[in-house]
């Protein structure tokens, strides 16, 4: 939030505000009183944001499977925040991390716009005909003792005490700064009539909103202006939808930076406020006149145009609402269809972008897509590593008649393909989770990222044992002698009836996928090695095999139990429970290594996964 203040260079910034404090000493307090107003705003940001570990997200999932929960969340959150920016934003990460849908973020970006006028009517209702500097003194020494607790929970209230005393001080020193500034200039009498007056005030407060980065700060603005008559009831519904209109564009400048989910998200919001500030301006007339009658039926006095202002900042938003509700679906469809930019190659993150960074929850989720992600550039390469077509793995084709009937190796580079594909995703998964670990963070985040680093690297281990299995794949896996290459047929067979299962639970309901269906898999790996060794010491027993080739084969069987051991324990992290209790839950159940041994066949010690170099000395 407030990206335009943190990014401005810092001389311009103060050369304005000194030309301004030349120019108008009045002009001080008007400054203050935005500078608290918005200080107050990053308080409540800082604030929610400390409970923003798993409560927020949940209560979001929950409240955004339907359309109108989704633009009820926005009116609370934004109600409770006052910051429809920050609503926003945080949408937008949730939809570009998958945590909700483009249609559920929509609704959530309407119900902002909605919740965004409850300001106008506290600032209209109670900041300007209260001593409201006397309220803001109590929530600012409440805020700085919770801000000495140690208790995370007690320092998130403390940030919100002082986000509301802030505020209540903005509003205070922006209504005393505005009496003192009337003397000097009465900005009411520049009035201009007919649609370029409403178009010309309508642009001045929707670039007032791009600098301020808040409509909230806006509205604060364009109220005090208004109370003390500096600018006419008529500009004032202009500037007000200008604000609306700035919101747009300070979201969807935050929206950039998501990935390609964020950004139709933040189109939506561009075209949504557009839409809603066309109506507004087109039949301004037609509302002002609405306002009066409403106002009326509510005990308004004609001459009460502050809260005049507040009921038609709110009903043109709600007209908004109900203009573009029914026709959700058809924007999301419309969004999805047409913004699609050139995809992205494999190789480069698709989730991986600042916005996620916003929330623990959102980077963890982001983090977790990513190396799904990087499991899938695996799966490919190791499919073609074991010479068979992605689309024959994830097909229902018999994985016996496609090894069997296989008539030539796949040509493949592992090292080009693995510097291309994995290593360069690996280490931007690094990146992110160094950025994350710089935050703070719950103990339960921490384990999680801990997880899903692990199963990166898992991933990568799988792919560098397919480098060293395929070296001998090419050379004997279409063997004249029928005995070497069923084995290899072994090997390969192995390898894609793990893909094609972890492929399967991955596409399944996350409800339905335990431990024990890994436990499964894994077990299934440990008893076909030990046939194959078997196997093949009787083979060589019988002197059917020489031992120098056959070694070989042991090693490069190992190195499909590194293939397969690693994809499955990279794929608890991806289709598990993500917290602990759940997983302690799942893992009463699960059978641990001593376990699956025992019921392949062996004895109490898991497999050692050993090499030789054999498989560098020799051609087999």
């Amino acid at each position: 939030m407030i990206r335009f203040w943190r990014q401005a260079p810092l001389p311009l910034l103060l050369l304005i505000l000194g030309y301004g404090f030349w120019v108008s000493p009045d002009f001080k307090e008007i400054a203050a009183g935005v500078a608290l107003f918005l200080f107050g705003m990053l308080s409540l940001e800082k604030g929610f944001k400390a409970f923003t570990g798993g409560t927020l997200e949940q209560v979001l999932r929950a409240s955004t499977n339907r359309l109108w929960k989704s633009i009820a969340f926005g009116i609370t959150s934004t109600t409770l925040m006052q910051s429809s920016t920050l609503v926003s934003l945080v949408t937008i990460s949730f939809v570009s991390a998958e945590m909700i849908t483009l249609a559920a973020g929509i609704g959530v970006i309407m119900g902002a716009n909605l919740g965004t006028t409850t300001g106008a009517w506290l600032i209209a209702g109670l900041g300007l005909r209260v001593d409201i500097a006397g309220y803001a003194m109590p929530a600012l020494v409440v805020g700085v003792i919770l801000l000495l607790q140690r208790s995370k929970v007690l320092q998130g209230i403390g940030y919100l005490a002082l986000g509301v005393g802030f505020l209540f001080l903005g509003i205070h020193y922006m209504k005393e700064g505005f009496e003192a500034f009337q003397g000097a200039f009465d900005l009411s009498g520049y009035v201009i009539p007919g649609i370029l007056g409403v178009l010309l005030y309508t642009g001045i407060g929707m670039l007032i909103t791009v600098i301020m980065q808040s409509s909230h700060a806006t509205l604060l603005v364009i109220i005090t202006a208004l109370a003390t008559g500096q600018i006419s009831y008529d500009s004032a519904l202009a500037l007000a939808i200008g604000a609306n209109l700035g919101s747009a564009i300070t979201t969807a400048i935050g929206g950039m930076t998501a990935n390609l989910g964020g950004k139709r998200l933040a189109i939506a919001h561009v075209l949504f406020n557009v839409m809603t500030a066309t109506v507004a301006i087109v039949f301004i007339g037609q509302m002002a006149w609405a306002v009066d009658h409403l106002g009326a039926l509510i005990g308004l006095a004609d001459d009460e145009y502050l809260l005049k202002l507040a009921l038609f900042h709110t009903l043109f938003n709600l007209l908004g609402v109900i203009l573009l509700a029914p026709f959700t679906g058809v924007l999301e469809r419309a969004l999805i269809k047409y913004v699609n930019p050139a995809p992205k190659s494999r190789e480069k993150p698709l989730y991986l972008y600042p916005g996620a960074l916003e929330t623990p929850a959102t980077a963890i989720s982001a983090l977790r897509k990513e190396v799904g992600h990087l499991y899938d550039n695996a799966h490919d390469l190791i499919a073609h590593g074991v010479s068979l077509r992605r689309s024959v793995i994830d097909s229902d084709q018999s994985l016996a008649d496609a090894v069997k009937n296989t008539r030539r190796i796949i040509p493949l580079d592992v090292d080009d393909v693995y510097e291309a594909k994995i290593k360069s995703l690996h280490s931007d998964i690094i990146a992110f989770i160094s950025e994350i670990q710089g935050r703070e963070l719950s103990q339960q985040s921490v384990e999680q990222l801990y997880d899903l680093q692990q199963a990166s690297r898992d991933i990568v281990e799988a792919v560098k044992a397919t480098k060293h299995l395929q070296k001998n794949l090419s050379r004997h896996g279409l063997s004249a002698n029928p005995l070497i290459r069923e084995r290899y047929d072994v090997i390969r067979l192995q390898i894609a009836r793990v893909l094609r299962e972890i492929r399967q639970l991955r596409t399944q309901d996350p409800e339905t996928v335990t431990r024990l269906s890994l436990d499964a898999i894994k077990l299934s790996v440990q008893k076909s090695g030990r046939s194959f060794t078997a196997d093949l010491n009787e083979l060589i027993r019988g002197r059917r095999l020489s031992s120098s080739i056959a070694t070989s084969m042991m090693n490069d069987e190992n190195y499909a139990f590194e293939i397969c051991s690693n994809l499955i324990e990279a794929s608890h992290a991806l289709l598990l429970p993500p917290t602990r209790a759940e997983q302690s839950a799942e893992g009463q159940l699960a059978l641990n290594e001593q376990d699956i041994a025992r019921m392949a066949g062996g004895n109490s010690n898991p497999r050692t996964r050993t090499h030789t170099d054999e498989n560098e000395k020799t051609a087999g």
